[in-house]
């Protein structure tokens, strides 16, 4: 007898609760225990929560709880192909940009890509120890036949981490300049931000065929764009209301303001959630190697999956070396800011 029987006879509800029963289903093994005549010994005070499944014991016409998983499912499932016309043109070009930046990397021979990174990381630092600490780990990875994964890894990073700029930016303006729309976009941001890496790629999945690149470049984009907008908001709020003020009695319009003062002024935090957006587009790499992304990943996932540990082990180092060269750089050029607007 479930626990919430009487409840439902006093209210008068047998008769629908009946008329909702259908035949069993999945059986538990407290069901099987009990149909053994083994009884668990309930306490007075061990109430058991009025949950669906706890209901529905009681009355059947109450749906389950894996009623409402299997709705949500249903209910996905339902405007997949309206979802599906609406993204795939809006989506396509990252898909574009993805194969071609792989391709690119993939026909660019090493001694011709490592003068180019040199000369990137010379024009972000003007450090040549940075340089040929650079150059060492590349060298390295090269060493050990690990430079084609750490190139797909650099030019999936380097796509979405452009991608994540080119829209985080203008959004995060939007944000300082409207509290309505700070309003609106936090609390997206805080779920984008604690929602679990692998629940990107559910949804996704059914969405997209998981041959296409945009299918773990979407992933990437929605996990890694939160810190840039966080702190684009952040620095150009900080900003100097005095200076505000005199760039007003000054006469200069809302748009010279925000682009001769509040961005220039704004631009350390700007750099700061850059390098952490970059980090993330790192991180969310590797979880994306289930879904076809290219690159060190793929070698982790390799090491899982066949209990090769070296093999796991030392794409990992690969890895935490490539997060040393952008998280290195990235604060490379931070530094350079602050130096120039110092002085």
């Amino acid at each position: 007898m479930a626990y919430y029987d009487s409840f439902f006879d006093k209210i008068g509800l047998r008769d629908w609760c009946d008329a909702g029963k259908t035949a069993d289903g999945p059986v538990s093994m407290a069901d099987l225990l009990a149909k053994a005549g083994v009884k668990k010994e309930e306490s007075g005070i061990n109430i058991p929560f009025p949950s669906l499944d706890e209901l529905h014991k009681a009355c059947g016409s109450i749906g389950q709880s894996r009623d409402v998983t299997k709705g949500v499912e249903d209910g996905f499932l339902a405007i997949k192909g309206a979802l599906r016309f609406v993204l795939d043109p809006i989506t396509q070009p990252l898909s574009w940009l993805l194969e071609f930046a792989l391709s690119t990397i993939e026909a660019t021979p090493w001694w011709i890509m490592f003068p180019v990174l040199g000369l990137v990381v010379y024009l972000a630092s003007k450090s040549w120890k940075l340089i040929a600490f650079v150059l060492g780990c590349l060298a390295f990875l090269a060493f050990i036949d690990h430079y084609d994964h750490a190139m797909q890894t650099l030019a999936v990073i380097y796509v979405c981490a452009f991608l994540c700029v080119l829209l985080g930016v203008p959004i995060g303006i939007a944000m300082s300049r409207s509290d309505r729309m700070q309003r609106i976009v936090i609390p997206i941001l805080d779920m984008l931000q604690t929602l679990p890496p692998f629940v990107y790629l559910i949804p996704l999945i059914f969405l997209f065929s998981i041959t296409e690149p945009k299918l773990y470049g979407i992933a990437i984009i929605l996990y890694a764009i939160v810190p840039v907008i966080r702190l684009t908001d952040l620095g150009i709020r900080l900003v100097d209301e005095d200076v505000i003020e005199a760039a007003h009695s000054f006469g200069m319009t809302d748009r010279q303001k925000l682009f001769g003062v509040q961005i220039p002024l704004a631009l350390p935090n700007i750099m700061a959630g850059i390098n952490q957006t970059i980090m993330m587009s790192l991180a969310m790499v590797v979880i994306a190697s289930l879904v076809s992304a290219p690159g060190l990943g793929v070698l982790v996932l390799r090491g899982i999956r066949n209990l090769e540990l070296g093999v796991g082990l030392v794409s990992g180092f690969g890895i935490v070396l490539l997060a040393i060269i952008l998280d290195r750089v990235t604060k490379a050029a931070l530094n350079r800011v602050n130096a120039a607007q110092k002085t």
